[in-house]
């Protein structure tokens, strides 16, 4: 219970420096560097909020951070907004798109 509770922390470490490149503290100042992990840490919370609400019962349920970024977020769409909708145009090689839709169905936006 214990090495396999480490594993899984150890491997959500691993996401947070890989995908979302919280080890890149290149910056001479340590307060930069510091606000840098930071911005890194929120956007894995907000991903893991993402996992836990939108992609439940979907193929993404149990994707790692890199592949959420690079086939839900990372993906070229035309967004037309008028006063009462948001439009989303993917292009036609989007694969994800019907899984997109289900996703945006199924988070709990509200008004």
């Amino acid at each position: 219970m214990y090495t396999s509770r480490c594993t899984a922390i150890e491997n959500r470490i691993k996401e947070l420096q890989l995908y979302l490149f919280a080890d890149r503290t290149s910056i001479h100042c340590l307060g930069w560097n510091q606000l840098r992990v930071w911005f890194s840490t929120v956007a894995y919370m907000l991903l893991n909020a993402f996992r836990i609400l939108g992609l439940k019962n979907t193929t993404f349920a149990k994707a790692q951070c890199g592949t959420i970024r690079l086939k839900l977020m990372k993906i070229g769409a035309l967004l037309r907004i008028s006063v009462r909708r948001v439009l989303v145009s993917f292009a036609k090689g989007y694969t994800w798109a019907e899984e997109f839709a289900r996703i945006l169905q199924a988070l709990p936006l509200r008004n």
